[in-house]
């Protein structure tokens, strides 16, 4: 699964014993050959689905791990691109793969999401394969911390992958994982947050709303789609309103559909 330059079986299960930060920087210098980094044809897709609601300043990928998402930032941003990420192995890593360029300045920052060292500095923000580390409670901070940061008019993005149905073995596997999860973090600490079954679609739409984000919702092509003719790959676009309402449902759009 992880190939010869991957983690072994005793890496990982240090790791997941371990506090995610510190389970993340064990992992750091192994972690490009794991199924965990965002494969280049979600990156691809995305950039291109982004571009034409360009151009931008300046940039901030959210939980930037190796810098695969800040790597992208630099051909959609003119000025500035920031990676931030709690974990100091994975920003070390991110430094050496994310050479500086002719384009726009480069910076990482070792920084928790939950509470963004930075002022209303970014026209863009990104995340990729985050959201696991973020329980549903945790939401609402988070998305009112990614708007805290945005200037008025400014975007967060990130892909979302339609889960398996209960026909499919990934269902299952899914499910297995998070049930390990749940009885580890219940018998050993500190806890190790990362569950693939608790960002739901729905429920983040309507955070993101609540958080002053008007929300459109686009197709990421390329993926193909499921039996019930929906998408695999969506694209999330929240723009930061002028004010942040009080609820209700969010809008629908079209981003590249």
């Amino acid at each position: 699964m992880f190939g010869p330059e991957g983690p072994t079986l005793r890496e990982l299960t240090v790791q997941a014993l371990s506090s995610v930060e510190h389970g993340y920087d064990l992992l750091a210098p192994k972690f490009d050959h794991t199924p965990f980094r965002t494969p280049d044809a979600v990156l691809d897709s995305v950039a291109e689905a982004l571009a034409p609601l360009g151009p931008f300043t300046d940039g901030l990928d959210l939980c930037c791990g190796t810098g695969a998402g800040t790597h992208l930032l630099t051909g959609l941003c003119r000025r500035g691109v920031t990676g931030v990420d709690f974990s100091a192995g994975m920003l070390d890593v991110a430094r050496r793969r994310v050479p500086a360029a002719d384009g726009p300045r480069v910076a990482w920052v070792r920084g928790d999401a939950r509470a963004l060292p930075f002022t209303a500095a970014f026209d863009l923000v990104v995340s990729f394969g985050a959201f696991g580390h973020f329980l549903p409670r945790e939401l609402p901070g988070l998305f009112g911390q990614v708007r805290s940061v945005l200037r008025p008019g400014g975007r967060f993005a990130f892909p979302v992958f339609a889960p398996p149905g209960p026909a499919h073995p990934g269902f299952w596997t899914l499910l297995g994982f998070d049930a390990v999860m749940r009885l580890r973090n219940a018998l050993w600490r500190p806890p190790f947050v990362m569950y693939y079954r608790t960002f739901r679609l729905s429920a983040v739409l309507r955070e993101l709303e609540r958080a002053g984000l008007a929300v459109e919702l686009g197709v990421l092509p390329g993926f193909g789609r499921r039996a019930d003719g929906s998408p695999r790959a969506r694209l999330v676009v929240a723009r930061r309103a002028d004010a942040a309402p009080l609820g209700g449902q969010p809008a629908a759009g079209s981003v590249n559909s």
